[in-house]
């Protein structure tokens, strides 16, 4: 059963409002940064939170590389259930590839290498591992040479993680996500998750990962209270020591956040330290501050959110309160009224005549197979869009080859559906949409449970479709990976 972590307000617990409202201030400013949730915790009380409708606090996020952090977690438990040593050989733990891997440095890899990004590759290998074996992507990794001796040099590769995670799946012989269930998403009181495999069976550990913003807050705390929760040491404390210290130092990163050095899968930051994933999902833990900041979002400029958060949030955390009932008073009416802009247009064309009559008219219904549906550009996975009218209002299918989504669209504002596929999957939208002119539709479309929107513009006269991501995932990705998997 999921449970809430306690509340309370900034100015009990030491923390300035102006200073939240100073940092969303600076956010908002930004072009190039949709935030979608944020929560501060301080002393183990959430004392500041609010989402950007139509995200909201129920709803699981692809967590993107924080992922990571928690396969971090798992290899805790398992070292200490004795499933595996950080000064095991990787290879050991692959008895079948062992007569493959012949070169040295591959064959002293050790797992504190893979759970520290030094295994001695000075590259992202995921792609080359993945060619050189595509079923077996720990074979293709261990295949792939190391270009110094491991330990020795950082490199942010995702074979690393993956194999990190693999090894806690074997020997504990269950997905990481059961796995953890009654080590610590029971205990910490998380509820449902989700985790994306490859191949099937096995899942990511470098991504992948969907959870909500105050499960993510939740592990943030863990660490902050050095393994300790409700009295009960969940992990031991030298784990966490070890895994939220330099273990490899990487002074060539570009951002000054990046280049602190790299525990086990935890970020070293010029303030504490954390998780991090593509698109502004972070998790700051700040021990100084005893406190810790999540933030959802899609940022192009992920710099951008900490040099925010040093400037004008950090500064707020102090000893005492020195916010004002006004400040505080702001910040909840902010908070509470938080949301995306809707996307512009009438409820309706203003000549409905040819988007009802005709050869290539709008489908009547969801089954009306003789109307021609709106072909999209090639950027997308989508083959198709159709429109069709309903009581209230009107709705649009999303078509690839094997799957269909249908769901409704508002005007004005955004309705949110958790419609099933054709294939019977839960894909929780939020659509926004109007016609620009009597020619021209355009919608808007948020994948809930991502960072992820798609703009879509159909064209009467050409009986065509622009389908493209406004927020594009880091990867060509299909209807069903859209979702937190069940």
């Amino acid at each position: 059963m999921s449970s809430s972590l306690p509340r309370g307000t900034p100015a009990d617990h030491g923390v300035d409002p102006a200073a939240i409202l100073s940092f969303l201030d600076a956010l908002e400013q930004r072009p190039d940064i949709e935030m979608h949730s944020l929560m501060v915790v301080r002393y183990g009380r959430v004392v500041a939170e609010g989402w950007w409708a139509p995200y909201s606090a129920g709803r699981p996020q692809l967590l993107y590389s924080l992922s990571k952090s928690f396969t971090s977690t798992a290899a805790a438990f398992a070292q200490a259930e004795g499933l595996l040593d950080l000064d095991d050989t990787v290879v050991s733990h692959f008895a079948e590839f062992a007569a493959d891997i012949t070169d040295p440095r591959s064959r002293s890899v050790k797992v504190r290498h893979v759970a520290s990004m030094a295994s001695g590759h000075t590259r992202e290998t995921l792609g080359e591992a993945l060619e050189r074996d595509p079923e077996e992507p720990v074979r293709g990794f261990l295949l792939t040479p190391p270009d110094r001796d491991p330990g020795t040099v950082f490199a942010y590769n995702q074979p690393c993680t993956y194999t990190l995670a693999s090894i806690v799946q074997r020997n504990a012989r269950m997905p990481l996500t059961q796995y953890l269930r009654p080590r610590l998403f029971d205990p910490l009181g998380i509820g449902h998750v989700g985790w994306h495999t490859f191949p099937p069976g096995r899942e990511q550990g470098f991504s992948g990962l969907h959870a909500r913003t105050e499960d993510i807050a939740k592990l943030g705390l863990l660490y902050l209270q050095q393994g300790q929760w409700e009295g009960t040491q969940l992990i031991p404390k030298e784990w966490v020591a070890e895994a939220t210290s330099k273990q490899v130092s990487n002074p060539d990163e570009p951002n000054p956040d990046w280049r602190q050095g790299y525990g086990y899968q935890f970020w070293m930051s010029r303030h504490g330290y954390r998780g991090d994933g593509a698109f502004g999902q972070f998790c700051v833990i700040l021990p100084e501050k005893d406190a810790v900041i999540v933030t959802t979002a899609y940022a192009l400029d992920m710099q951008a959110m900490l040099d925010a958060m040093w400037t004008h949030l950090l500064p707020g955390l102090g000893a005492a309160a020195p916010g004002t009932a006004s400040a505080h008073d702001q910040l909840s009416a902010r908070l509470a009224g938080l949301e995306l802009p809707a996307c512009p247009g009438t409820p309706a064309a203003g000549n409905w005549g040819p988007w009802t009559s005709g050869p290539f008219t709008i489908t009547a219904s969801a089954t009306d197979t003789q109307a021609q549906p709106f072909l999209p550009s090639a950027e997308t996975f989508l083959t198709s869009i159709a429109v069709t009218p309903q009581a209230g209002g009107w709705q649009i299918s999303l078509i690839e080859p094997d799957n269909v989504l249908t769901f409704p669209v508002g005007t004005g504002g955004w309705t949110v559906s958790d419609h099933p596929d054709s294939h019977g999957d839960t894909i929780p939208v939020a659509a926004s949409g109007g016609w620009l002119d009597d020619q021209t539709l355009r919608v808007e479309v948020i994948f809930l449970e991502t960072p992820h929107r798609m703009d879509i513009t159909c064209s009467l006269p050409g009986r065509t479709a622009d389908a493209v991501w406004r927020h594009p995932p880091l990867s060509r990705s299909k209807l069903q990976e859209l979702r937190c998997p069940s």
